[in-house]
């Protein structure tokens, strides 16, 4: 098993909150389905990467997610 430091630890942190902030700017969809949708696909994003342990490309990962929130969910700005 990989030893996990500090940092992987603070960015699955990042990642929830992340999460979290893509579900609240997700109520600004005014359609019930295209908001439905757009949470699904965040979470499948989250759960395909789900198994990482290199912190780069965790980081990585975060920031793409970051931009991809900010295209989406223009409501969104505060990331």
């Amino acid at each position: 098993m990989p030893d996990f430091g500090l940092k992987y630890f603070i960015l699955q942190q990042r990642v929830i909150h992340l999460y979290r902030h893509a579900i609240r700017a997700s109520r600004h969809i005014p359609d019930p389905r295209a908001r439905s949708e757009t949470i699904v696909w965040f979470r499948s994003e989250i759960e395909r990467n789900r198994w990482l342990t290199d912190v780069a490309v965790i980081e990585d990962k975060i920031a793409t997610a970051r931009r991809e929130i900010r295209q989406i969910l223009p409501t969104s700005q505060t990331l």
